[in-house]
């Protein structure tokens, strides 16, 4: 009885593995036929065709041509034109700002740079909601779809990713699967706007136009949408004294000041502007002013937080801004300005 009984469990999962097996083989097609659709579905992206045409023109000049170089977040393209900055300054500048970009792939943009560029001056911009996360993958995709660096790439993989993200990395299906849905969400909207006439809040019509134009920037003239003063405005109830910082990305925030020290980079802190009503939602902002502050105390850097000058000064109107968070061309105008002149009294030389 007993022989009989073990043949019988043998049997059966015997029959549980083939069925597993049948199970796979026959999904296997249909995951990889909706991972490719998700793939195409990214390189439709507008700010994918945007990060395109960042580095692409990057990867295009003269090698050791650039003095000074932006990273960061879109907070960062949003607020630095090199041709305002280098009509101030006299500096030959580049904007590598990238959307949603947290410090681990900001390390990561800088080490590529370096690997093209000696830069006297790199101006980091450091956003308070890019620091609190241990990890984000949808940024990563991003800089590695322009990234033409495959080495560093799979350091930045082996460093940077958890183990369940590294294998969900390697399907396309969960690789692309943000963008996909933000592409057909977009798709959806211009259809019911344009071919029904059905009225979307989630994307009133702006006045204006946004643009890839040079150096890394992004040209937007748009103003925000009423409803990012209340309704949408995402910084509705913020207490700075909830905020915690995420060790991991202050690992990588202490690594590009190690690495900027060790090549005799002048590094600069900057928290780019965001709106006013957004502020004035914010509460306790102080204690994380404060935060990034002592960083650069201690490690001997400058910092400018526009939030604090715009507080101390009234540098920046409502409609200097293309949303809650960003500014538009006026306010880059504004901002750039205000940079060059800080920049001149700080750095003497």
């Amino acid at each position: 009885m007993a022989d009989n009984s073990y043949t019988s469990s043998f049997k059966e999962i015997l029959l549980f593995i083939l069925k597993v097996l049948l199970f796979t083989a026959l999904m296997l097609p249909l995951v990889k036929y909706v991972g490719d659709k998700y793939s195409v579905a990214s390189t439709e992206n507008k700010i994918n065709d945007y990060n395109k045409s960042r580095w692409e023109e990057f990867y295009s000049l003269p090698q050791n041509s650039l003095d000074m170089v932006f990273i960061g977040s879109s907070h960062s393209y949003c607020t630095f034109d090199p041709l305002i900055v280098d009509q101030y300054l006299g500096t030959s500048s580049y904007q590598l700002g990238m959307p949603l970009q947290h410090m681990d792939s900001t390390c990561y943009t800088l080490k590529e740079v370096l690997n093209y560029h000696t830069p006297k001056d790199v101006v980091l911009e450091v956003y308070w909601d890019m620091l609190d996360d241990d990890f984000e993958i949808t940024q990563a995709g991003y800089l590695f779809q322009v990234l033409r660096n495959k080495p560093l790439e799979e350091a930045y993989i082996d460093d940077v990713f958890p183990l369940s993200e590294k294998i969900k990395y390697s399907v396309n299906i969960f690789r692309y699967q943000a963008d996909y849905f933000a592409y057909r969400n977009s798709k959806l909207k211009e259809r019911l706007e344009n071919g029904l006439g059905v009225y979307t809040p989630a994307k009133q019509k702006q006045e204006g136009y946004e643009k890839y134009r040079s150096r890394g920037y992004t040209y937007c003239n748009y103003n925000m949408l009423p409803d990012e003063f209340d309704k949408t405005n995402q910084f509705r109830g913020m207490d700075g004294r909830k905020w915690e910082p995420s060790s991991a990305q202050l690992k990588y925030l202490d690594e590009i000041i190690e690495m900027c020290r060790e090549k005799n980079i002048r590094l600069t802190l900057v928290t780019a502007p965001i709106a006013n009503v957004s502020m004035d939602y914010i509460k306790n902002y102080d204690r994380i002013h404060d935060f990034i502050q002592g960083i650069a105390d201690d490690n001997g850097l400058e910092y400018l937080d526009f939030n604090m000058a715009n507080k101390n000064e009234d540098l920046f109107e409502t409609e200097n801004f293309r949303d809650d968070a960003h500014l538009n061309h006026s306010g880059v105008e504004k901002a750039d300005k205000y940079f060059a002149d800080w920049y001149k009294s700080v750095y003497k030389n």
